[in-house]
């Protein structure tokens, strides 16, 4: 399913309404450049799912952060940082693709290999002629 999006308010609908598809045991691949909003997109998902923390930072240094939603936990990735296959595995992230865990990866082409069968996938783009337009495809 392709969304385009306007605003950041747009980009937090569609990630509210992918949101409301999700259950545990689900992961979610979030491509995209720099910039592109994937960490807008993975908050809004928390959000929307119950997580209460205030701040939701980015995992970008920490790899992983962990979070209790309303019905499930939530892990949310970014392996940016990360170079090896094997340095991702070796963090223990396939026991975050089961329940009760909803699993948010930014940057998953680190580590295609071991996202399971099923992972939704999320390609944002920006617009190079509109700076806050994304193209946002879920399948």
């Amino acid at each position: 399913m392709k969304h385009s999006t306007h605003n950041e308010s747009e980009t937090v609908e569609v990630a509210t309404g992918l949101a409301a598809t999700l259950k545990p045991g689900d992961v979610v691949a979030v491509s995209g450049e720099l910039g592109a909003g994937k960490s807008v997109f993975c908050r809004a998902v928390m959000r929307a799912l119950g997580v209460a923390d205030k701040a939701l930072p980015s995992p970008t240094f920490s790899i992983i952060q962990e979070y209790d939603a309303d019905d499930c936990r939530v892990a949310h990735m970014d392996w940016y940082r990360l170079d090896e296959v094997t340095e991702i595995e070796m963090l223990g992230v396939r026991d975050f693709f089961l329940p009760p865990w909803i699993c948010l990866v930014e940057w998953p082409e680190r580590a295609a290999d071991l996202l399971p069968e099923g992972t939704i996938q999320v390609r944002i783009q920006c617009d190079t002629d509109h700076m806050a337009w994304r193209l946002i495809q879920v399948r």
